[in-house]
């Protein structure tokens, strides 16, 4: 029986979650039983139960689970605690590093129907159709860090591995060859050396895939051109930290954050997720956008389960929702029919079972 780890987490998680099992329920039909859906405890909410972000029971339930399905972690709640011992930190990136979901993967696409939910000019956003690929295990984020006392001061190391580099790239030419074949490797080689070190391989991967174009830019330029003239760009790979702040700038090109779905994947196992965080400021209010998470969802069925045809019956209810006229907070404007979080969720199922 296929197994699906569900870790609400803290925030929104605990209210975008359901409404994507509920999704996944309807779409699965009679098949919904074949699947378990086992919920853990994650986050700033499993320090609270356990003492630990990321519990044992959790981490083991995660690597005989087929697929995880992750809601968000974090709050102001925890941010007296040591930068270590923060939900972020000590759960994310662990689980991330035991598990080897080296490759996030977030396509960016506008959707006709939210042109106008997106604060650039219309003409600007319409051809966005990208796929970004952000490297997960290394760099910044896992190097080595701490504080000195003579002199004060603090450090933060970032080191790629030649492996680590090329496991990235080649997956991103290979996601390229069935698109556009357009490779920008996004990186700073005028004056980090893991960037120059990250180009070196770019260039010597580049090599085994002729039909597909590799740019290179570093990462100033691309921030801006995302902005500038985000339909250049097919297939964007980039390093961790790079990635994680190039994601969420891209993210608005689609309208918001709300609506960015990503997969953390390490084969054909994955673990899928919202791009955005547990936004305490709005959360138990029924008011959080669900579809990023339910888009991911779909993501957990095409790449883990192989599930093309279900996985494309969600992104289209997703969208007759949408085109509806139906909005979540973050995507409407005046005169727009809003709704919560839970009766989106049920929108969305509703399009499904038409």
């Amino acid at each position: 029986m296929p197994k699906v780890v569900v870790l609400p987490g803290d925030g929104i998680g605990k209210e975008i979650i359901p409404e994507a099992v509920k999704v996944l329920k309807v779409v699965l039909k009679d098949r919904a039983n074949d699947f378990a859906f086992e919920e853990y405890t994650i986050g700033g909410e499993a320090i609270d139960q356990t003492g630990k972000a990321l519990p044992e029971e959790t981490l083991e339930a995660c690597k005989e689970a087929d697929a995880i399905l992750l809601g968000a972690v974090g709050g102001p709640k925890w941010d007296y605690l040591p930068a270590s011992e923060r939900p972020e930190l000590a759960s994310l990136l662990p689980l991330r590093k035991a598990l080897g979901f080296y490759a996030n993967i977030r396509p960016v696409k506008m959707l006709p129907c939210l042109l106008e939910a997106s604060t650039l000019k219309p003409e600007v956003v319409a051809p966005v159709d990208m796929v970004v690929l952000r490297e997960l295990t290394g760099g910044l984020y896992f190097g080595k860090r701490g504080r000195l006392e003579n002199p004060n001061s603090a450090f933060d190391s970032m080191v790629y591995s030649e492996e680590e580099v090329y496991r990235i790239v080649r997956l991103a030419f290979e996601i390229a060859q069935n698109r556009r074949k357009k490779v920008c490797s996004v990186d700073k080689a005028n004056v980090l050396e893991t960037s120059r070190f990250w180009r070196e391989i770019a260039i010597e991967v580049s090599k085994d895939y002729p039909e597909v174009e590799l740019t290179h830019m570093y990462v100033d330029n691309a921030a801006m051109q995302l902005v500038r003239y985000p339909a250049q760009f097919d297939v964007i790979v980039t390093e961790n930290m790079f990635g994680d702040i190039l994601t969420d700038l891209a993210s608005m090109l689609g309208g918001s954050i709300g609506m960015l779905a990503s997969a953390s994947m390490n084969g054909s196992k994955g673990l899928y997720e919202p791009a955005h965080g547990s936004a305490p400021d709005i959360a138990g209010q029924n008011v959080a956008n669900p579809l990023a998470t339910i888009l991911s969802a779909a993501m957990m069925l095409k790449n883990t389960f192989g599930m093309y045809e279900e996985a494309t019956s969600i992104e289209q209810a997703v969208e007759k929702v949408l085109l509806d006229g139906y909005r979540t907070r973050d995507l409407a404007k005046p005169g727009d029919k809003v709704l919560g979080t839970r009766e989106m969720g049920d929108a969305v199922v509703e399009a499904l079972q038409k």
